[in-house]
């Protein structure tokens, strides 16, 4: 397909992808004055916030203590929209804290679409004044480098069906599984490594490449009894009724599950008893995003919830590092296996008041930008992850680790804070969760350095963590403090005329750069660091 006029893109920065680190490392580019292009190839930008709809996995101290000034402004403005555009009852508008949905698994968990707006809302002055270039709907097909410098990127515009070509002097890769990783030869990591490379107590013996999280492909629905809303049977319904994770105490599709932390027997049902009663560990509060109560009477029919739950985790086929045939198929029968088990709780579910099945329950694909129920996009829970100058093991955070520590490892060239349990779900091999106590930490320069490429950085989850450790990395307010370092450093780095590497092996202009952090509200350490306890489990949350 040849070019046509005006195909030809440029800017200081190449932003592909527009999850939360890639919006995160495009605010801290063009605060620092730089021309940014950002490249998202679906219709909203928000990654695993909004177009894969998990609502915000974040540390327990986050209502008081956010290591990002800009973070705390995306919960703000989410807030403000639900006091300035939807129908809240008197309480609600006056509550500091207004949690939408009152899920159990966030204090702000609320509808995806909701957070398109605020993201949207947040870049508009930059697209207005002519510095940042938005390409929705745009997919990445090629990556041209030469020696240890991208040159240019092609992509097709999908919604005109045309060729486009990006040149910049720095990349940062923010997709969702590293993408851009893959297509410019740098050099990078897929599954897991073995305890053998890097010492971790939870790595596995050997590594093994196609070792992978589960992902989940995410759906909302409500709740109208006496209604039935029963969808069409999926195809592979018979199947995976039965299916069954050799280490799990029952089949895929029932309440019973294999505990996060202790791998014993424990009942998830949808309502743990009436419909309107809270609940810590049944499945419906757990990441609830709309409730009745905080809205005047009849603007909500029902409350809304978003389904994420360890029964929809698929774990048959890996997603990485395979062949895009393979890929393809295994997305499909991730979407099926969300259907399936929909479905058999809309039809054989046994219920809290001992009847079978909720025909009530409705797919909401409105809150998701959908016409079929489910997220734009899967839950991708790992990538592929830079070889970087500095990786990030399980000794520098996890508590059984770091035996005679009460706090994760101090980092020199901190850039941003994060705090997250080791957190990996069941894998592509079988394996069962790994779910363990780690302690608040910090996000090294190192982790965003290739150990080759000069101008290309992660943003997101493919920063250099193991595969254990990024599942501590991976939440959603540390994937956006990872973004903005990215983001701040490739302003940095072209404004010094030096390669981002070189800010970490000069102290002077390491510490220039995190002075800048600072001074854009970012937090280097944890206040009075050792003193917090650990991220804990109970039930949904953090405690």
């Amino acid at each position: 397909m040849p070019h046509e006029p005006g195909a030809e893109l440029r800017a200081d920065l190449a932003v592909v992808g527009g999850g939360l680190g890639g919006i995160a490392a495009t605010l801290a580019a063009l605060r620092q004055g730089l021309r940014v292009i950002l490249v998202e190839e679906l219709d909203w930008l928000g990654g695993q916030l909004t177009s894969q709809g998990v609502p915000p996995d974040e540390h327990p101290w986050i209502e008081h203590l956010s290591g990002s000034h800009s973070y705390a402004e995306l919960r703000h403005g989410i807030r403000q929209y639900y006091r300035d555009h939807l129908p809240l009852t008197p309480a609600a508008r006056m509550n500091l804290r207004l949690n939408p949905g009152q899920g159990n698994v966030s204090t702000l968990c609320h509808e995806p679409w909701v957070a398109v707006k605020v993201i949207d809302a947040m870049l508009a002055p930059h697209e207005a004044d002519g510095r940042l270039v938005v390409l929705r709907e745009h997919r990445l097909l090629a990556v041209e480098c030469e020696g240890d410098r991208l040159q240019s990127m092609q992509l097709r515009d999908l919604r005109e069906d045309r060729l486009r070509t990006l040149q910049a002097p720095m990349f940062i890769d923010a997709t969702e599984i590293g993408d851009v990783l893959d297509l410019a030869g740098v050099e990078h990591v897929v599954g897991a490594e073995s305890r053998q490379h890097t010492q971790e107590p939870h790595a596995l013996d050997q590594a093994d490449p196609l070792d992978q999280q589960a992902i989940t492909w995410c759906l909302a629905a409500d709740y109208h009894p006496g209604e039935d809303h029963t969808i069409e049977r999926p195809g592979d319904y018979e199947r995976l009724r039965t299916l069954q994770l050799a280490c799990w105490p029952g089949p895929q599709l029932s309440w019973t599950l294999s505990d996060f932390v202790t791998h014993e027997p424990r009942e998830r049902p949808l309502f743990a008893g009436p419909t309107d009663a809270e609940s810590l560990y049944d499945l419906w509060h757990a990441r609830r995003i709309a409730w009745r109560g905080h809205f005047e009477h009849g603007a909500y029919a029902s409350d809304i919830t978003l389904a994420n739950w360890p029964q929809m985790d698929y774990w048959e086929q890996p997603v990485v590092g395979v062949t895009p045939e393979a890929q393809h198929a295994a997305l499909q029968s991730s979407r099926e296996f969300s259907l399936a088990f929909f479905y058999w709780m809309q039809t054989e579910a046994p219920r809290h008041d001992g009847g079978a099945g909720y025909p009530g329950l409705r797919l909401r694909g409105d809150v998701l930008g959908t016409t079929d129920g489910l997220a734009k996009q899967a839950y991708y829970r790992e990538g592929r992850r830079i070889q970087a100058e500095f990786t990030v093991l399980e000794q520098h955070i996890g508590v059984q680790a770091r035996p005679g520590y009460d706090a994760a490892e101090r980092f020199a060239d901190s850039v941003g804070i994060g705090a997250y349990r080791i957190d990996l779900h069941p894998s592509t091999r079988g394996r069962n969760t790994v779910d363990i106590d780690s302690y608040p930490f910090q996000i090294p320069l190192g982790a965003l350095l290739p150990v080759r490429v000069d101008n290309l950085l992660p943003a997101c989850k493919n920063i250099g963590t193991t595969r254990v450790t990024n599942g501590a990395y991976r939440e959603h307010a540390t994937e956006w403090s990872i973004g903005e370092a990215a983001g701040a450093l490739a302003a940095f780095a072209l404004c010094k005329q030096q390669p981002p590497r070189a800010v970490r092996a000069s102290p002077a202009l390491l510490a220039d750069f995190q002075q800048l952090l600072q001074g854009q509200g970012v937090l280097l350490e944890w206040p009075s660091f050792g003193a917090l306890t650990p991220t804990r489990r109970v039930g949904y949350r953090f405690a």
